[in-house]
């Protein structure tokens, strides 16, 4: 049974090399299907297989994987309802629990990454600064160019790295420089780059952001939760949702940015807390007066 899911033109591919690793696990923990003629494969096998499979791997690889077993038996002429495949459920997947820094440990931490001594310690500060400061994912921080940046419109063009070729989502979006990164900006834009130049000196800082954390002794942040603490400020300052996905790239009007954002943080939450009132209690608090 051989892979087809790099012959698919509707993948970009990032999301190729990922059903690439899927297929690799999926061979590891089920060695003998590559023997097996695929009608031949019953609900029971595919059971076991799963049964060995979720216990070494998370569950949002395991329902990708799952996905790509259903497909590959799919494409060897089995039809939907008989795919054996989709008599195995899917695994549920829980909302990571985000452990993002308040707003004076993320700027000990990035004067810690700044004044690390390190060759490229400025620019994994400044690195870090613009995936906070724009919400950028890591692979479209890397692809911002001067040319991108409109100081007169107040926004940078954004390559969507998440955008399907099935889909007719642009290839680009629109986000807003907030007043922190425009200062970053600004600054950066001192060394006189070329239009065609990267914004960002390095495309990763991920070695320095652990090494900071560790330092700081606070929990350990990656690339992607930058993007995460760019979308928790945000909402903290009153940004609605529609307006935060769209500055994120989401094409669902909000629906995953209020699954993944709609939390606040303790202090903010405890803060509009005070603001809720009910009628009984004005009332009260008028005729005490």
């Amino acid at each position: 049974m051989k892979p087809i899911r790099r012959a698919d033109h509707t993948l970009r591919e990032g999301s190729k090399l990922y059903r690439q690793n899927c297929i690799k696990a999926l061979r590891r923990t089920w060695p003998e299907l590559d023997a097996l003629y695929p009608a031949k494969i019953t609900e029971t096998d595919c059971r076991a297989w799963a049964g060995r499979f979720a216990a070494k791997y998370d569950a949002r690889f395991f329902n990708n994987t799952l996905g790509t077993l259903r497909h590959i038996l799919e494409r060897a002429g089995i039809g939907h309802d008989e795919n054996p495949a989709r008599k195995v459920k899917r695994l549920g997947v829980k909302q990571k629990e985000l452990h993002l820094p308040e707003a004076k440990e993320f700027e000990s931490m990035i004067i810690n990454i700044e004044t690390s001594g390190a060759g490229q310690s400025k620019h994994c500060a400044n690195f870090a600064r613009f995936l906070a400061f724009s919400g950028c994912r890591l692979n479209e921080a890397r692809l911002v160019r001067w040319q991108d940046v409109n100081f007169e419109n107040n926004e940078i063009r954004v390559h969507n790295s998440k955008s399907a070729k099935t889909t007719s989502k642009p290839d680009f979006r629109f986000v807003p420089i907030i007043p922190p990164l425009l200062e970053l900006l600004k600054r950066l834009k001192q060394s006189n780059p070329a239009p065609q130049d990267s914004v960002c000196a390095v495309g990763e800082c991920e070695k320095s952001l652990t090494r900071a954390c560790k330092l700081l002794e606070i929990p350990r942040i990656t690339h992607h939760d930058l993007r995460h603490l760019f979308a928790t400020r945000c909402i903290e300052s009153g940004v609605d949702i529609p307006t935060l996905s769209r500055w994120l790239g989401h094409s669902d009007g909000g629906a995953l940015a209020m699954k993944t954002y709609g939390h606040l943080r303790r202090e903010h939450s405890a803060a509009m807390a005070q603001r809720v009132t009910f009628g009984s209690q004005a009332t009260n608090a008028n005729s005490s007066q």
